[in-house]
């Protein structure tokens, strides 16, 4: 049983029968095709609003472009010091940013207050000496499994035009917040005062399915030319825009994240009743985060259950992972089976049993 990630499993058959449908003659190439049009205006649909879509085949070259379009090679881009963009993606959006640099705040469950955010750039010298900061990078879902909310993203939202900042977001877990919130794709976006959006499928049924979207129009302005030189303008690109039609598709890509947080839902639930189990942050959309007794761990481990230990970086302040308890990360996919769920439900439970019995 699988819960390292949400990307160890393959597309789903919607998004493959797009592709093998868009497979069929000769289109024309570089995106200019008619599958990318339609999708470009299923975007346009989705976003309540004439907007510009750049196809990418990876969450790390739309972050890394999406970054260089509003931070010039002299600038900052604020982030959380656990954002993916700083600490996952091998120095990509600062290469693609060309000297321009990330600079890392912290807070709790990877996410940043709009307050802390206001504070640090008001305390930053307003000289050549100091590197000009021009955007703010958040995850949502960020890296602790946390939904920023609406009232949370508008007081972002706010802190960058008063500082004059573009506002982007990652949104690798796009749909999975999208759903936990209830709300629109206009609402958790431009309606909040995003600019920019990396929008990621792959996590959620795509193959290699990752959008920019821009809402600030002159942020679009050179991205046809920074793709291109990023070798992300793919010859046969209505293979890749056509996942998004099968992604979109009678809300498929909804039911999918429906389906990931509501597993999320029920790991969490279950390990609440397991003792000696307590969580580092609550589960708000499909990934779960609980610090376990190492004798579990070992338990879980030696049935055959795979997921990564986590870094007690953004804990609360008052949280500790003690010597003999481990922090894990443990993440429902679209494809996650409750039986698996229920499955390591069991074999926790009767693993702390046991431990308990000795």
């Amino acid at each position: 049983m699988n819960f390292a990630s949400d990307n160890i499993v393959g597309a789903s058959a919607p998004v493959l029968q797009a592709i093998v449908q868009a497979n069929a003659g000769a289109m024309a190439a570089y995106g200019n095709d008619a599958v990318s049009q339609r999708v470009r205006e299923r975007f346009n649909e989705i976003f309540e609003r004439e907007i510009s879509v750049f196809f990418a085949t990876t969450g790390t070259a739309a972050n890394a472009l999406a970054l260089s379009s509003a931070v010039p090679p002299y600038g900052l881009c604020i982030c959380h010091r656990e954002a993916h963009v700083i600490d996952d993606e091998c120095g990509a959006p600062e290469f693609f940013m060309h000297g321009a640099k990330l600079a890392g705040l912290p807070g709790v469950g990877a996410k940043l207050r709009a307050e802390d955010v206001a504070a640090y750039l008001t305390s930053l010298p307003k000289a050549p000496k100091q590197m000009p900061p021009k955007a703010l990078s958040i995850s949502q879902v960020s890296e602790g499994g946390l939904v920023y909310g609406l009232n949370e993203l508008a007081a972002l939202g706010q802190v960058c035009r008063e500082h004059g900042l573009s506002f982007h977001m990652d949104g690798a877990r796009f749909a999975n917040a999208l759903v936990a919130l209830g709300c629109t794709p206009a609402e958790m976006t431009w309606k909040q005062g995003i600019d920019i959006l990396s929008f990621g499928a792959t996590k959620n049924g795509g193959l290699m399915a990752e959008a920019i979207v821009v809402f600030k129009p002159e942020l679009a302005e050179a991205l046809d030319y920074r793709s291109k030189r990023a070798g992300q303008i793919i010859s046969k690109g209505r293979l890749v825009a056509a996942q998004f039609e099968g992604y979109f598709a009678e809300d498929h890509w909804l039911a999918n994240a429906r389906h990931a947080n509501r597993m999320a839902k029920l790991l969490s639930e279950g390990l609440m009743q397991v003792p000696g189990v307590r969580f580092a942050w609550p589960t708000e959309a499909n990934e779960v985060f609980p610090i376990i007794p190492q004798a579990l761990d070992q338990a879980l481990k030696a049935a055959g259950i795979l997921y990564h230990p986590w870094t007690e970086l953004s804990l609360p302040e008052a949280e500790r992972v003690g010597e003999t308890e481990v922090l894990i990360r443990l993440v429902a996919s679209w494809a996650t089976r409750e039986e698996d769920v229920r499955k390591l439900l069991e074999i926790a439970s009767s693993g702390v049993s046991r431990q308990a019995a000795e």
